[in-house]
């Protein structure tokens, strides 16, 4: 019988999760069969995903229908899809949340992309959905923006599991780490359990390695002065989002070795790990499973799609790599800084945030739309 490496990774600490839900994986059993036999231990989602898993599909028009004949409005139609999925999806993992001791076994659920920039809106729906929903293992999604920070805070120190989403820079997950710590040290203040709470904060790759590729190819393109600077580019070429990812690990091991971090451990706190996102390599000509062979390593969570579980359970390679070529990394980073280089890596960070929403919003809204177009179909005459 053939290695599933996913099975592997977990022997150096990794959690696989499975970035992706619909209503008929639940339905038909392949999530249960995911969660038992092939090593998947969280789900995360996201608007785009519910968008492919909703649009044109005959699954959800007994719920839809029953919707209107409650007099719901589009949105409330809509969460009342989504909810009920994370329900199940979280029903489902319950035995991996229980045998793991709440360190894995969560369903990440978003709030609206469209109040990403809304600190009070934010925390407003973070309450509600964790509320409503209705199961110890939900995780509420944030997006790590100014805005969002202080809602995570807000929402760690109400016992709100979170799952702090769109980190690109590694000073962006040094803020969410933060946030996490400050969110618990609040709870700790006001006399509360701080040991049921869990967090992780979604570190995104392939965008950044697919962003600055396209400036290189765009650069080169255009003409580049000498042999030597085409081999500079070339050179960075598919290395920075890993680079970036290992420098932001060395960030979570000083967070978690300072002393208001071990004051909270020993109250019980559980560490916010780094969870790889945008793990599926868009460039066909690197390595189906780079960003999970080069990122293994303790107390990180790999959210991979499904193709990406597919490949990776075939052929990843697996080894504790997260603490190898750290100088390398440091070195890589600093390389954007050269003149025949002069990639600004904050302003990359920057454009990738905006786009990430954007990215969110548009599903979302596009959801919307069709929600809309299926109720006029599905409404009695």
């Amino acid at each position: 019988m053939a290695t599933n490496h996913l099975l592997e990774i977990k022997q150096y600490g990794q959690s696989i999760w499975m970035d992706n839900l619909t209503r008929d994986m639940i339905q038909s059993g392949e999530l249960k069969d995911l969660v038992e036999n092939q090593g998947i231990s969280g789900i995360t989602s996201n608007p785009a995903i519910f968008e492919k898993a909703i649009a044109g599909n005959a699954i959800y028009d007994a719920d839809i229908t029953a919707g209107l004949r409650a007099g719901l409005p589009t949105y409330k139609i809509y969460e009342a899809l989504i909810f009920a999925d994370i329900r199940n999806a979280c029903d489902i993992l319950r035995p991996v949340y229980e045998a793991t001791n709440k360190l894995d076994g969560y369903v990440s659920i978003e709030v609206p992309p469209t109040i990403a920039h809304d600190t009070q809106a934010t925390i407003t729906e973070a309450r509600r959905y964790f509320s409503e929903i209705g199961r110890e293992n939900v995780m509420i999604k944030i997006p790590g923006t100014e805005a969002g920070l202080p809602a995570v805070e807000q929402a760690i120190a109400e016992g709100i599991n979170v799952n702090i989403t769109l980190l690109f820079s590694v000073q962006s997950y040094i803020n969410t780490a933060w946030a996490y710590i400050r969110g618990l040290e609040q709870r700790v203040s006001e006399g509360r359990d701080i040991s049921q709470i869990a967090s992780v904060a979604s570190f995104f790759l392939s965008r950044i390695d697919s962003n600055i590729d396209a400036k290189i190819d765009a650069r080169v393109k255009r003409g580049v002065d000498d042999i030597t600077q085409t081999a500079k580019l070339s050179a960075i070429k598919g290395k920075i989002a890993i680079a970036n990812a290992k420098i932001a690990y060395q960030e979570y091991k000083n967070i978690i070795q300072s002393e208001r971090w071990q004051a909270l451990a020993a109250k019980g706190a559980k560490v916010q790990r780094l969870l790889w996102a945008s793990t599926s390599t868009k460039d066909p000509n690197y390595n189906d499973v780079m960003y999970v062979n080069e990122l293994i390593g303790r107390d990180t969570v790999n959210t991979l799609p499904p193709a990406t579980i597919t490949a990776c359970a075939d052929h990843c390679e697996v080894g504790d790599r997260i603490q190898t070529g750290i100088q390398e990394a440091y070195q890589l980073m600093e390389s954007l800084k050269d003149p025949d280089i002069n990639i600004n890596i904050d302003a990359v960070m920057d454009e990738l945030l905006t786009e990430g929403i954007d990215k969110f919003v548009k599903p979302f809204q596009s959801l919307m739309n069709s929600l809309e177009s299926k109720i006029k179909v599905l409404s009695p005459v």
